[in-house]
């Protein structure tokens, strides 16, 4: 039986879940993609669960990176399959989820490990946090969705810059170029993205769900945004969230949302 390697702490909607390697800076093995993928995973169908924070144990690393070892041996057949099982069983599904996934970055976040923050939906880092993508320093590139999610936040220069420089940024400069939502001092981490999932629960989670839906087809290739945005918008007229959100705007009363 392999090592549970990711801790979950579920508190009034909000799954907290924490990747445990502190002794490899929680850097990303098989075994915590695939724990870390069932986990996303039950979420989905777990009606208390509303928003999901993503963090690393330790002071030290969100997540540094993959753990080198495991493919530093591969062929060409071996990478592309590491990188499409790692992208469809995790860091896709995280993008996908119908319940918000905020990345709490409480230190460094390189390589996968920063691919694994950009496939969530908000971002906010500790003041010293440091971020970066070195692949090209051990003559790979990164495989886990960094070269299309990265330049989506920051924009193509500065994707190519971060990716071909191999160099790592700080959470201020993270927060200037968009790749960041917010940076706080790192007593404050938790509590702010605990804060950020609130504000996302005071709303609809069927219309939060569509909403991310909506978003994400404007970057899948064959979609047009905006006619997925158009039928996703007459989709939401069906569902009881419309009918308890507008009610309860007329009665001037807080809604009370089922989420159907």
């Amino acid at each position: 039986m392999s090592q549970t390697l990711i801790e979950a702490e579920s508190n009034e909607g909000v799954l907290t879940l924490t990747i445990c390697r502190p002794e490899a800076l929680n850097a990303l093995n098989q075994t915590v993609i695939a724990q870390l993928a069932e986990a996303i995973e039950n979420a989905q169908s777990d009606s208390n669960i509303r928003v999901i924070l993503l963090t690393g144990s330790g002071p030290k690393a969100f997540v540094a990176g993959a753990d080198i070892k495991e493919f530093a041996d591969f062929n060409a057949r071996q990478g592309k399959e590491l990188a499409r099982k790692g992208q469809e069983l995790l860091f896709n599904r995280i993008e996908r989820s119908a319940k918000p996934v905020i990345a709490a970055i409480n230190g460094f976040a390189l390589g996968g490990g920063l691919e694994l923050a950009l496939a969530c939906h908000v971002r906010i880092a500790a003041s010293g946090a440091r971020m970066g993508l070195p692949e090209v320093s051990l003559g790979v590139i990164p495989g886990y969705g960094g070269t299309q999610r990265l330049p989506q936040l920051v924009g193509k220069g500065k994707a190519l810059e971060m990716i071909l420089t191999a160099q790592m940024v700080t959470a201020d400069e993270a927060h200037q170029w968009g790749l960041v939502n917010a940076v706080v001092s790192p007593e404050e981490l938790m509590s702010a993205a605990n804060q950020m999932a609130k504000a996302m629960m005071k709303n609809s989670p069927k219309a939060i769900q569509t909403a991310i839906q909506a978003v994400l087809a404007g970057y899948e290739d064959g979609l047009n945004g905006y006619d997925a945005e158009i039928s996703c918008f007459g989709a939401s007229f069906e569902t009881e969230d419309f009918k308890e959100g507008t009610q309860a705007f007329i009665e001037k009363r807080k809604p009370e949302f089922t989420g159907k």
